[in-house]
């Protein structure tokens, strides 16, 4: 399979859904809502506090579960093990009358001793660490945190454990902004860079579809419009 190979057939003129390929396997990417650290960007990975939701990150997690129920068509949710992932899951799953799944793989990546600064915080006290892995996937952020680029396996790892499981459906997938841009960045074939220039706010909406052949369609990005609708 050539998934998150970059090849959209619908970017070049053509219906995703082709003769004996089937209904394509959706991913509906919801990132969490905010907790006390979002609202002031701090680092907040799998190795901090583990937040839960803000009353604002509840009543965001209300509204995107509203959302989806009148959308339709999702068929099972999938979370990050972490509190403020299952949270919302479990908000959208409740009204969408399914269970919550766990994914390991879908927890955010460990940002080390930044865990909790802001990204001014940590090029003020870090300056050389920090744009090293701006730079490159392979850096180590905060001295034992998680490579970008081991949270880009792990992060496929799911995406294929999810197409091999529920191939047809459409899936709920609820995690972090890491890795719902990740998942993005492979879809679209594009370099680790692009990482840093993707705007995915908490409660917000994406969706990758995946064809027979795996190959990638981006169908929505950053969708926010539920959001003014309900806060």
């Amino acid at each position: 399979m050539r998934i998150g190979s970059g090849t959209s057939r619908e970017a070049a003129g053509v219906n995703l859904t082709l003769p004996g390929q089937g209904t394509p396997t959706t991913l509906v990417l919801l990132r969490h809502g905010e907790t006390a650290l979002t609202p002031e960007k701090r680092l907040s990975g799998s190795g901090g506090s583990d937040p839960a939701l803000s009353e604002t990150g509840l009543r965001q997690a209300e509204a995107a579960g509203r959302t989806l129920v009148a959308r339709g068509a999702v068929q099972a949710v999938v979370s990050s093990p972490l509190r403020r992932a299952r949270q919302t899951a479990g908000e959208a799953a409740r009204r969408l009358g399914l269970e919550v799944h766990v994914d390991e793989g879908l927890t955010e990546a460990d940002f080390g001793a930044w865990e909790g600064l802001t990204f001014a915080e940590v090029r003020e006290r870090h300056p050389d660490e920090f744009a090293a892995w701006l730079a490159s996937p392979a850096a180590v952020p905060g001295g034992t945190g998680e490579t970008f680029t081991a949270v880009a396996r792990r992060a496929a790892l799911a995406r294929d454990r999810l197409l091999a499981r529920y191939k047809g459906q459409t899936v709920l997938v609820v995690s972090h902004v890491g890795v719902l841009r990740t998942l993005v960045r492979l879809a679209l074939g594009a370099p680790p860079a692009s990482l840093f220039r993707m705007e995915l706010s908490a409660a917000s909406l994406s969706a990758v579809a995946y064809d027979g052949d795996g190959n990638a369609s981006v169908r929505l990005l950053n969708d926010t419009s539920h959001l003014a609708d309900h806060l």
